[in-house]
């Protein structure tokens, strides 16, 4: 291998660690028919922890429907994580508007040889020919025209009284004769000479009302649902709108923006794919209406994260990725990694493929720093530790309000496997519900804990079942090694997990 190449390799590794639209031709299916199910007439919400693939799903997504000439939006939702509602619904619709609009003016219009356009975001040909630009160029004015409403609506004040003062004019008529004769007696020519007055009268009304963002949504949203009738009829087929991290905005708006759009898209031609974290959003609201969507009913779920319970699932895709970097940089990654390391970094990365790829950087660089040109064990134990800066980034961001409770409970599992089990597992109740339960769940989502198995019975406590979680790697790796931990080996065997004592109650 040449000290170039590993170079390059790290380079583009770097270049590739977040979702980009040049990112994609890396893109790689964590499941079989994931891609198809994306692109399917059917309303998804594709979960998934941050790093899973979700946005580079969206955006494969995306370019697939581009090419052929589909209409699409991809909007990411943590540009509004700091809006109130409504204004958060009205800055995601002026967003999606704009992103059709600009759809209308590229990709429906732009003909093949537009290279500049097809070859450099998509290496390709569009499948279709181009949409009639006259009609095209006549919608996207009307979504201007909306997004200018829109816009009005987002920088007025909201829920205010107004009061309204109309001229209403009366008009009156007045008319005045006058008789003679003309001429002689025995013409017996006659004329009225007559005049008139109009008299125009203004008379004041006032009128008082209360305006409010929700009812102008509410006003408006047939008028939105024909557009994607008029797009359906322009492109021969339906539209998608990709929305990407729904947890970033608040919890509580989040129903009533899905249940918006999902009224829009309905029965009319609008395909929605909600991208976010299972435990940090709430989809669906019960109430009378409900607002939302129910899963099963009104969308169906795509779970992208590949977990170290399918530890050799996680492995293939893990090492699939990594060699499609590998070899465009002339590089064989068996010769890179030693097989230790390979199944070290499945751990380190708790199946994460950013975390992954992230890890495998920082081990490269390490090695070039031991000038090993081979990566081992070691070297992904050390930047394993380092990554945990980076982790602990993404909890402060993702956790806000509630950061100070998760923080509290996940030191209190550190404490129960490093302390007081000296080890890296620890098992709950299946059927525990409740605040603990809620909370391990968010940790494994914002990828401090790592699911190891998800049924596990223990001989002593016979008609119970456990799951089984593996703590974050960083936390007895780098500079937080921890001699004499009993680490266990569950990926080969789950009899090692079968403890008694390794049940933690969160207490």
């Amino acid at each position: 291998m040449k000290e170039s190449d590993i170079e390059a390799l790290a380079l583009k590794i770097e270049e590739a660690a977040r979702s980009t639209e040049e990112g994609v031709r890396y893109f790689i299916e964590p499941a079989p028919g994931t891609l198809k199910r994306a692109i399917a007439k059917r309303h998804h919400v594709i979960f998934g922890r941050r790093g899973s693939g979700k946005s580079s799903l969206l955006r494969k997504a995306a370019a697939e429907l581009t090419v052929d000439r589909r209409p699409i939006a991809l909007v990411n939702l943590e540009t509004f994580k700091s809006h109130s509602y409504p204004d958060v619904l009205l800055s995601v619709l002026i967003a999606t508007f704009r992103e059709f609009a600009n759809w209308l003016k590229t990709a429906a219009i732009n003909p093949p040889t537009k290279t500049s356009f097809w070859k450099r975001l998509f290496n390709t040909e569009p499948k279709r020919p181009a949409f009639n630009r006259k009609q095209s160029k006549a919608l996207s004015g009307l979504l201007e025209q909306h997004i200018s409403q829109l816009e009005q609506q987002l920088h007025s004040m909201d829920n205010v009284d107004l009061t309204v003062t109309k001229g209403m004019k009366k008009e009156a008529g007045t008319k005045a004769g006058i008789g003679s004769k003309l001429g002689s007696e025995s013409a017996g020519v006659s004329v009225d000479l007559a005049s008139s007055r109009q008299v125009t009268q203004t008379e004041d009304i006032t009128e008082s009302y209360k305006r409010l963002k929700v009812e102008f949504l509410h006003r408006h949203i047939m008028e939105y649902q024909q557009i994607f009738r008029d797009i359906a009829v322009l492109s021969g087929g339906d539209s998608f709108l990709f929305l990407d991290d729904l947890y970033q905005l608040g919890r509580p708006d989040q129903p009533s923006v899905i249940d918006y759009f999902h009224r829009i898209a309905k029965d009319n031609g609008l395909w929605l794919k909600i991208g976010t974290i299972r435990h940090r959003s709430d989809w669906y609201r019960l109430g009378n209406p409900p607002v939302g969507v129910k899963l099963g009913d009104d969308v169906d779920e795509i779970d992208l994260d590949v977990t170290l319970e399918k530890y050799a699932t996680a492995k293939r895709f893990l090492m699939s990725i990594l060699r499609k970097f590998a070899m465009e940089c002339s590089i064989d990654l068996s010769e890179l990694l030693t097989d230790g390391a390979q199944d070290r970094l499945v751990l380190a990365s708790g199946g994460v493929a950013r975390d992954c790829l992230a890890i495998f950087r920082k081990s490269i660089q390490i090695g070039r720093e031991q000038s090993q040109e081979r990566l081992n064990t070691e070297h992904v134990n050390e930047a394993s530790g380092e990554y945990e800066t980076s982790k602990r980034e993404d909890f402060r961001r993702d956790s806000a309000d509630d950061e100070e409770e998760l923080e509290a409970a996940f030191q209190n599992v550190v404490t129960f496997c490093l302390l007081q089990r000296n080890t890296n597992c620890f098992l709950i109740d299946k059927n525990l519900r409740g605040k603990t339960a809620e909370l391990i769940h968010q940790l494994v989502d914002l990828k401090l804990l790592h699911l190891a198995r998800s049924r596990v019975t223990i001989r002593t406590r016979p008609g119970d079942i456990f799951e089984a979680y593996m703590l974050d790697f960083s936390q007895y790796s780098g500079s937080r090694r921890r001699r004499g931990l009993n680490v266990i080996e569950f990926w080969k065997s789950e009899d090692v997990l079968r403890k008694a004592t390794l049940i933690y109650s969160g207490t």
